[in-house]
């Protein structure tokens, strides 16, 4: 299937030329059929003759309405759609409307298409096909192929049936398994069914079954899927559709809603897009260029010569959507968009900014990060102009890893890189010469691992000579200093590092002996309570003894964790081998034995005795009676 969109004045004939092509009234409400004026979208469809056996030669028609007041209608209709019917009558020749398509058609770049002269049979159409051609001059429809036809009489229809077929085989091939975004143009509810939608799908293709995102971070399931008035088990783009949604809540969406492959869009709330600024400050031919609002083309605070500003309010028409938007210039031909309503953008997505106040298309635009980092600092907002400069929105995942220094490939594919560009970045990583680490999730660009890796060896010695009696700095320490978003990063870091490991949690030396280790001066000093300990293996040192060894706290820690001493209680530390083998002189004892028993038979002082009891209890070497005498396990 393909699907091609009309556009052009009110009244020049655009739902009669659909009717005399398919044969079906596209107008859906009485009143639109009542008065002669679209005031919805319409849809028909019909196969065109003289296609070749096997050939796709079926063509729906998204028909908008003409009128100024329905202009937001007229986009959600267009927006998705690769190619146009220019509608301009004979008999009326170019008009205010035929303007304003034209330059939302320009700004979001469509250059398929066909201009078609209706009402011949009133008029001579060559005034009007000349005009409409120098309209058209310096838009990408300029070469489009022109037909003249009358609805009511049939003349020209056959010819224009043949330039349709000849625009649908124009048309590039959409790729069947891209990611799906459906922009909803229609959301209705049917008795038994449920909620059900309609759109033109770009690209990808819709099965019975599939999972698809919702706004809000909801899913939804496809329960049924139609086309052309047909069930269908599939759709595949290009095509029009209408998808009937298990589990969705009726009038839960409308138009402007997307329907997305789950985690390939990003709800974005900000984006940074490439300006295409329109060319009209008036009537006259249309086209992109420097020229802004009012009679001069020049906006609010702008001179002769300069690059006009644009309003700070205006309107984003992207897909089916209508948002209003704040605008923040950060160059001649890139701005910030901070969104109303967030919306399921990719790289590269084209859409407008218009002026519904002045009726007016101001710019086109182009998604170039959908993602964008805070403007914070002064003159943030230059230096993020300079950093967009040259980019046009084509996805490009090793690019877009090098400007952002660190990204989840997950988050590249969700702006709209190729899964298999992004998965391809995972794969180089840790091959000779890519420079790429990741940890399988998260990817640094080869600039920002090399500044990362300096700073790392950096708050290694900074952790070294503030902390000496640690055995290294701790992962997640690392994370913390780096400011990386995963601790995993950190190790992966390391593995290019020459000298630094991860052992047991901490970054170290290589060089460094497995397991903890003291400094020389904490080693002597535990060398001196150790063979204190020698003489009498429960003596503990005293407190003024630690003092004078210099022990303090942090270097009793550190000698605990290097297994040189045994914290038994606070300011209690004895050998290792004498906690192990404590309960040994207790055996000697009368079962059970009493706490001065304990004492005298370990040669110690109470200070000692009370806790170092309380730990063979929790270990189970002892077991304390109700009597408060205790008893070894057997």
């Amino acid at each position: 299937m393909h699907v091609v969109a009309t556009a052009g004045h009110v009244d020049h004939g655009k739902s009669t030329l659909v009717r005399a092509l398919t044969g079906m009234e596209p107008d859906r409400y009485e009143e639109e059929r009542r008065r002669g004026l679209t005031i919805d979208l319409g849809f028909a469809w019909t196969a065109l003759p003289g296609a070749a056996p096997g050939e796709d030669a079926e063509v729906a028609f998204v028909d908008v309405p003409g009128h100024e007041r329905f202009v937001a209608t007229t986009l959600a209709g267009v927006g998705p759609v690769p190619a146009v019917l220019f509608v301009v009558a004979a008999d009326g020749g170019w008009m205010p409307q035929s303007s304003e398509h034209l330059d939302a058609l320009a700004a979001l770049g469509v250059s398929s298409g066909l201009l078609v002269v209706t009402r011949c049979d009133l008029a001579d159409p060559a005034a009007a096909t000349a005009a409409a051609r120098e309209h058209l001059a310096g838009t990408p429809l300029a070469g489009v192929p022109d037909v003249a036809v009358s609805a009511t009489t049939g003349a020209g229809v056959d010819e224009l049936r043949a330039a349709l077929l000849g625009l649908v085989r124009s048309l590039p091939a959409p790729d069947p398994a891209a990611p799906v975004r459906l922009w909803v143009d229609r959301a209705f509810t049917v008795r038994g069914a449920g909620t059900v939608v309609t759109g033109t799908l770009p690209a990808g293709t819709l099965r019975t079954g599939d999972a698809l995102a919702l706004p809000g971070g909801r899913t939804a399931v496809v329960r049924g899927l139609h086309q052309l008035g047909r069930p269908v088990g599939s759709a595949s783009a290009v095509s029009r559709v209408a998808v009937n949604l298990r589990g969705v809540p009726a009038g839960s969406l409308g138009r402007g809603n997307a329907l997305t492959t789950p985690g390939t869009a990003v709800e974005a709330e900000e984006v940074d897009v490439l300006l295409r600024r329109t060319g009209r400050s008036g009537p006259g031919p249309s086209g992109l260029g420097p020229t802004g609002p009012g009679p001069s083309g020049l906006g609010p605070g702008s001179r002769a010569g300069e690059v006009p500003r644009l309003p700070e309010q205006l309107v984003l028409h992207v897909g089916s959507a209508a948002v209003p938007v704040r605008v923040r210039e950060l160059g001649p031909d890139s701005a910030r968009l901070r969104l109303h309503t967030p919306l399921p953008l990719r790289l590269g997505d084209t859409g407008l900014l218009r002026d519904p106040g002045a009726h007016r298309v101001v710019a086109g635009t182009t998604v170039l990060d959908p993602a964008p980092p805070p403007l914070r600092r002064r003159g943030a907002a230059r230096e993020r102009a300079a950093a967009l400069a040259g980019l046009d929105g084509t996805p490009d995942a090793a690019g877009e890893l090098e400007r952002r220094g660190t990204v989840r490939a997950g988050d590249l594919v969700a702006m709209g890189m190729a899964p298999d560009d992004a998965a391809e970045l995972v794969r180089r990583a840790g091959a000779a010469g890519s420079g790429v680490v990741t940890d399988g999730e998260w990817l640094l660009s080869p600039a920002a691992a090399a500044r990362l890796r300096t700073r790392l060896q950096g708050e290694l010695a900074a952790h070294e000579r503030d902390r000496p009696l640690e055995p290294g700095l701790p992962v997640e320490a690392a994370r913390r200093r780096l400011d990386l978003p995963a601790a995993s990063l950190v190790p992966a870091l390391v593995a290019g590092l020459a000298g630094v490991a991860v052992r047991e949690g901490r970054v170290v030396r290589a060089d460094r002996p497995s397991g903890p280790s003291l400094p020389g001066p904490v080693q002597a000093s535990v060398d001196a309570v150790l063979a204190d300990l020698a003489r009498a293996p429960y003596a503990a040192p005293e407190a003024h003894r630690l003092r004078e060894l210099g022990l303090g706290a942090r270097e009793l820690g550190a000698a605990v964790r290097a297994g040189a001493l045994a914290r038994v209680a606070d300011g209690v530390y004895l050998s290792p081998a004498a906690v192990a083998d404590a309960a040994a002189p207790l055996r000697a004892l009368p079962q059970p034995f009493t706490l001065s028993e304990a004492r005298q038979a370990w040669g110690t002082s109470r200070r000692v005795a009370v806790p170092l009891l309380e730990l063979l209890d929790a270990r189970g070497a002892t077991r304390r009676l109700p009597d408060a005498r205790r008893e070894v396990a057997s």
